[in-house]
């Protein structure tokens, strides 16, 4: 029965390009046709399937990455699960760009193995005017990934990291509630740590509050910035504010190590990543650290790059377009999860080059998020164009 439907599919896209050929209005086929419906279609049954395939093996790959800390931990199987449900929006996210070059890569090659491409060709059809319902649905996937990326995968990977760092870390979330900043309890103390560097291991903007017994305010100790180095948090110069008994502040200047006993993996737990994050929140959180005189700079490319990341799928489309076509490339599963792997596997690799150059101030943020982009799309104008 199946085969019989797209029998009958086939001779009605057929039918129609006949009439059309007739008529001479081939070459200006107009959107929405047939054959669009039936390109689109195609594309969506296959990039559907292989989202769900490609997130499984995600999701399957993390929980072998992740089994030794369950296992040490002790976690539960409902935690695990927990876990698990809350990571996979972030993990939809990661692998919608590779399900969009699969499914464009499979569904045109077999198009193309089956010579229903030579026949739209020879009606007079373009390569161009023949992916163009491909191309448009592609920047519907890309604005829908945007505000999935910006509604349920903060949200959600917040909550993972909740359950990760209380349930299976079994550590007390010491950040408090509503803040962006890091609050924790010391020994007769409270620290407060503005930002946490995470690439170069360093606290910024440290603040620590001396307690009395009765636990009222005798000073304070104000750190720009203390850097691991493997056992302490070393300050190269802090600010000590201590109360007089006539009531006025006094302030020396002191060399100290920070009395912060976390460690920079105890700090991670604590710390948010760019993921947790809305576009506005990392606007907010970047003007906030900015005022503080707090370098910047891994958050900014983070902020281009949650606009740069949805735009994947149309690239990924305009990549895959000229080797579905190829009668030699085209058509097998293998084959296309293969040339998938390749091209995918080349772009996550110099994105995160790319990224890596601008968290260590290499290239400007924008040019860090977007040149990725900007080197794919050529390449897939050139191939495209040249596919005639």
């Amino acid at each position: 029965m199946p085969h019989l439907v797209g029998l009958l599919v086939d001779s009605s896209v057929d039918a129609e390009l006949m009439t059309m050929e007739s008529r001479g209005e081939i070459k200006s086929l107009p959107l929405g046709s047939i054959l669009d419906r039936y390109l689109v279609r195609g594309f969506l049954r296959i990039f559907l399937l292989a989202l769900i395939v490609s997130t499984a093996l995600y999701l399957i790959v993390d929980c072998f990455d992740r089994i030794s800390t369950f296992l040490d931990a002790g976690a539960t199987l409902w935690t695990i699960v927990r876990y698990f449900f809350y990571t996979s929006p972030l993990s939809i996210s990661r692998v919608i760009g590779f399900a969009t070059l699969f499914a464009t890569l499979f569904s045109l090659g077999m198009l193309a193995r089956t010579q229903e491409i030579t026949a739209m060709r020879s009606s007079g059809l373009s390569v161009q005017r023949i992916c163009l319902p491909l191309v448009i649905l592609s920047l519907f996937i890309c604005f829908g990934s945007f505000f999935w990326n910006e509604g349920l995968v903060p949200m959600f990977t917040h909550r993972a990291k909740t359950i990760y760092t209380t349930e299976i870390k079994n550590r007390q979330q010491q950040s408090l509630l509503g803040t962006r900043d890091i609050w924790i309890r010391g020994e007769g103390n409270f620290i407060n740590v503005e930002n946490f560097n995470t690439k170069t291991r360093t606290l910024e903007g440290v603040v620590i509050f001396l307690l009395n017994r009765d636990f009222s305010l005798r000073g304070l100790l104000e750190i720009p910035a203390a850097r691991w180095t493997g056992k302490e948090w070393h300050a190269q110069e802090g600010t000590e504010w201590h109360f007089l008994p006539d009531g006025k502040l006094a302030s020396a200047k002191v060399t100290a190590s920070a009395p912060v006993a976390e460690t920079p993996e105890d700090l991670k737990l604590l710390a948010r990543d760019a993921e947790e994050f809305t576009y506005l929140d990392l606007q907010k959180q970047i003007a906030d650290l900015r005022s503080k005189g707090i370098d910047t700079r891994n958050y900014e490319v983070d902020l281009q790059t949650k606009l740069a990341i949805p735009l994947i799928s149309p690239l990924m489309v305009l990549l895959a377009i000229p080797f579905a076509l190829k009668k030699q490339i085209s058509g097998g599963v293998a084959l296309s999860f293969g040339i998938a792997m390749v091209i995918g596997f080349s772009y996550w690799v110099l994105s995160a080059f790319c990224i890596s150059l601008g968290h260590s101030g290499a290239l400007v943020p924008w040019i860090a998020a977007w040149l990725p982009n900007g080197i794919f799309t050529l390449v897939g104008i050139f191939f495209l164009t040249a596919e005639q």
